[in-house]
């Protein structure tokens, strides 16, 4: 007997297959009582199509998730489910990205180990997984605030300084207003003189995003400097490229601060740790659990998109090395180096990990390369799922399907 979830299934498979998404009709109500999942739940009957209404942004985006955008972030909640289901002792995340696997984990006091090939998100992982004296670190942020406003904005006895740094890099030159920049370079001075630099590194990245020459509605991928005004789709009227960085500062230092306590407030004791190399060779400590969203086939360059704080902190680039690089294309070529890559890195995690251990995989598997890459690794599916995706706003407001798989060792 054919059940109308096999139908469902089948449906979505061949719905993602031949391109059709659209606005599908949703059956019942999605599932949203997260703290409720225990090891009897079974997920592959839960309904996890959420919309926008059903799992809005400030909810994706609570306490620490935040503290910094990131493009290809796959749903903490989503991660939540699968962490209450099967209850590790230790998860692992070989492509943390921004740290949403070993934030989940921190919330729920789960160890967890995360690596990744940038040390962008590798420092992003440590300061939103790190446990912090809070009446320290107010004070430190609160504190180079007031050096900063004071040195730059000289009064009758007193010149200011900050704006006359300089710097060697042609990007930053480029994309940033000489006031802006000149704000930037000297915030980034200041951070030597205090204890969480990981932390004020983190602001000053946040606040280049903002403070580039670019228009407001296309912060993610601007591809030139916006030098002159423009009409703003996002406002909907004339607007201006900026030329400050203060301001900006001032209101991610508060909201990084606010984050920071919220999260405090509600994590377990636990250990996190992050891992920066490669995961194909990296070794890996015992954990009994994965979770992760790995990197799609020339969708994304991941240095790229955080270029102004490497160029700002002096971070090292390893763009070179990243598996499925936009800027590697989506050839047949390109495809079957992001296979093997998978295969590598799975078949290399999976020595840390027990017989019976579950990898979960949330992956837009449009090119169906899963199936491969599990039969390769020597795995076998206990299910596969086809979630659609239908909760983006904006001008990149779209819907699509994403896999979500589980793995047994």
């Amino acid at each position: 007997m054919i059940t109308k979830q096999a139908v469902r299934r089948s449906a979505l498979k061949n719905g993602r297959h031949l391109g059709i998404t659209g606005n599908p009709n949703y059956d019942g109500v999605p599932f949203t009582g997260f703290a409720s999942v225990s090891r009897n739940t079974k997920i592959q009957e839960l309904n996890l199509n959420w919309r926008e209404r059903d799992l809005p942004e400030h909810q994706r985006t609570k306490h620490v998730h935040r503290l910094h955008p990131y493009l290809g972030k796959f749903v903490p909640q989503l991660v939540e489910i699968f962490l209450r289901k099967y209850q590790p002792g230790v998860v692992c995340d070989p492509f943390a990205g921004s740290g949403t696997t070993l934030v989940e984990a921190s919330a729920l006091g789960i160890d967890s180990i995360g690596a990744d090939i940038s040390e962008f998100n590798c420092l992003l992982t440590r300061v939103k997984t790190r446990s912090y004296n809070l009446r320290v670190l107010e004070a430190e942020i609160n504190d180079i605030l007031t050096r900063f406003h004071l040195e730059m904005h000289p009064t009758l006895f007193r010149n200011g300084l900050g704006r006359e740094l300089r710097t060697a890099s042609k990007y930053l030159r480029s994309w940033f207003a000489p006031n802006a920049l000149g704000e930037l370079l000297f915030y980034r001075k200041l951070i030597d003189d205090y204890t969480h630099q990981d932390v004020l590194k983190v602001i000053l990245s946040r606040a280049a995003r903002s403070a580039r020459l670019t228009t407001h509605f296309d912060l993610d991928f601007p591809r030139t400097p916006q030098t002159e005004q423009y009409y703003c789709h996002k406002h909907a009227r004339t607007c201006r490229p900026t030329d400050n960085a203060e301001k900006f500062l001032v209101r991610y230092s508060l909201d990084t601060l606010r984050r920071i306590k919220e999260f405090a407030g509600i994590r377990e004791s636990s250990r996190a740790r992050v891992l920066c190399g490669d995961s194909r060779s990296i070794l890996f400590p015992r954990a009994d659990m994965v979770v992760t969203s790995p990197p799609y086939v020339g969708l994304i360059d991941y240095h790229e998109q955080h270029r102004y704080a490497y160029e700002l902190l002096g971070l090292s680039s390893k763009d070179d090395e990243e598996i499925g690089p936009a800027s590697g294309g989506s050839s047949q070529m390109a495809v079957r180096n992001y296979v093997d890559s998978m295969v590598a890195t799975f078949g290399n995690v999976m020595k840390s990990l027990p017989q019976g251990a579950r990898i979960v995989v949330v992956v837009h598997d449009r090119r169906d390369l899963y199936d491969e890459i599990g039969d390769r690794v020597g795995v076998r599916t206990d299910y596969r799922l086809s979630r659609h995706v239908n909760r983006r706003t904006g001008r990149r407001a779209t819907d699509f399907f994403e896999d979500v798989l589980v793995w047994r060792v």
